[in-house]
């Protein structure tokens, strides 16, 4: 099988697209914004989970809404297997991605914004030169495939030459929630919450995983891999590989995260800037593609609990469900998410 019959049909024509239709799907993806060149790459700041200082952690939420994580205890052994299996897994056709990804697991490609059963929610305009699969973690037990190729997506061991194999996606679930649990807990001292402001604000059973691969070629100058936005997440773990391309904006400029091996990218979402009053910030971010090499990313996203209200001085009371809705409405209709401007206190949206 080529490299491009893993591709979506769409994809596998644009590689090959006359130039009016590069500018048409131009013109829909830049429709978000800048489409200016990160002025240049920076070193975030670091965070150091094995010796947190929770005065650092609190000073960079404040004034990055990003950084890099380090010592935060997975083996890199895991890390490297899941990057392999993630890579085998979406080198497959796209019409057996299509056939063995099923519930809970979804295949998606074109976007990254999902409805709750895991199907790709398109607005009106906007491509995103993207493929990936969503993975619900508490819901990963359910998932059962004969297929070989996807046994390390499968949550049960299986005996292969008298050797147990593990299964790599649950395993770093379980990880990305010790990790995420214990920031949130350090960022709830820094900001003295409430036990009522607390509670719930992150619940692990929300916790999914989402594997994202960003096409090569003639189009990274045309298409953006993701358009930039903001995270609706309490916070995002992100896994990247060495090609990079994750771009964020601060101080009126956009700004490239290096890759460093072995380390992780952390950044606020929506429901945290909301949960502290704005005190931390939600970080407007993007993915640009690269002409020689495709991108792959293993990404972790952690949300309230489900029916817990959101209450702050800064926006109307809300859950993340009622965020949720706003969101793939506004998606619809618009082609892209408004976000947290819509539940702002006195604000004519």
């Amino acid at each position: 099988m080529s490299n491009l019959e893993s591709y979506p049909p769409v994809f596998r024509q644009l590689k090959a697209s006359t130039p009016p239709q590069l500018a048409e799907l131009n013109n829909n993806s830049n429709s978000m914004g800048d489409t200016a060149q990160a002025s240049s790459s920076v070193d975030i700041p670091v965070v150091d989970l094995e010796c947190l200082s929770l005065e650092k952690l609190g000073e960079v939420c404040k004034e990055w809404g990003i950084f890099r994580l380090v010592n935060h205890g997975i083996p890199p052994s895991l890390l490297s297997k899941l990057e392999e299996h993630v890579k085998r897994v979406l080198s497959l056709s796209f019409e057996s991605k299509q056939a063995l990804l099923t519930n809970p697991l979804s295949y998606f490609w074109g976007t990254p914004l999902l409805t709750p059963t895991g199907a790709a929610l398109r607005g009106a305009l906007n491509i995103n030169w993207l493929e990936g699969i969503n993975v619900p973690l508490c819901h990963l037990q359910q998932f059962e495939s004969e297929d070989p190729r996807l046994h390390d997506f499968s949550p049960r061991y299986f005996l292969q030459k008298k050797k147990i194999t593990r299964h790599y996606l649950e395993e770093y679930g379980r990880h990305l929630s010790r990790i995420a649990t214990t920031l949130f807990e350090a960022m709830v001292k820094n900001l003295n919450l409430g036990p009522k402001q607390s509670e719930s604000s992150l619940d692990e059973s929300t916790g999914f995983i989402r594997v994202y691969r960003y096409p090569s070629g003639s189009l990274a100058d045309e298409a953006w891999g993701m358009m930039e936005h903001t995270d609706s997440s309490v916070l995002s773990i992100v896994n990247q590989d060495q090609v990079g391309g994750l771009e964020f904006f601060k101080d009126n400029e956009w700004l490239l995260v290096n890759p460093i091996s072995g380390t992780l990218v952390v950044n606020i979402g929506d429901m945290l800037q909301a949960i502290s009053d704005d005190q931390y910030m939600s970080v407007k971010h993007r993915v640009r593609t690269n002409k020689q090499a495709e991108r792959f990313s293993i990404c972790y996203f952690v949300f309230p609990a489900k029916g817990s209200v959101i209450r702050s001085s800064k926006y109307k009371p809300f859950t993340y469900t009622d965020f949720q809705q706003q969101v793939q409405h506004d998606t619809k209709t618009l082609g892209y998410k408004v976000g947290l401007q819509r539940f702002k206190l006195n604000a004519a949206v």
